[in-house]
């Protein structure tokens, strides 16, 4: 049985696998039309790359957590971990990431 530091550590390997496999840069909604926004990846140097489609309620959803959250959500995720008292927020946050990415 697992205890609740490991569900933060797995959670933290987990975020990790998605955020590397997905499309990188700095996600952010645009297109031409308002009511079906694309998901943009910006990159440095002025390069960008589709992402998805997403209606409007969705598009910013998607930019606010791209990849570019993943490694500030994992060090949280292994503070919490390694913390003498195991915060509850945290490991519920762990548990409900879990079994979105399974």
């Amino acid at each position: 049985m697992t205890n609740e530091r490991d569900e933060l550590f797995e959670a933290a390997a987990g975020l990790e696998r998605l955020a590397a496999a997905a499309t990188g840069g700095d996600w952010r909604s645009g297109g031409l039309l308002a009511t079906r926004p694309e998901v943009i990846a910006h990159f440095e140097g002025g390069a960008t790359e589709h992402v998805a489609e997403a209606r409007a309620k969705t598009a910013r959803w998607i930019a606010a957590l791209s990849p570019a959250v993943a490694a500030s959500l994992v060090a949280w995720l292994r503070s919490a971990a390694q913390a003498e008292d195991v915060d509850p927020a945290a490991v519920q946050f762990a548990r409900v990431l879990q079994a979105r990415l399974s």
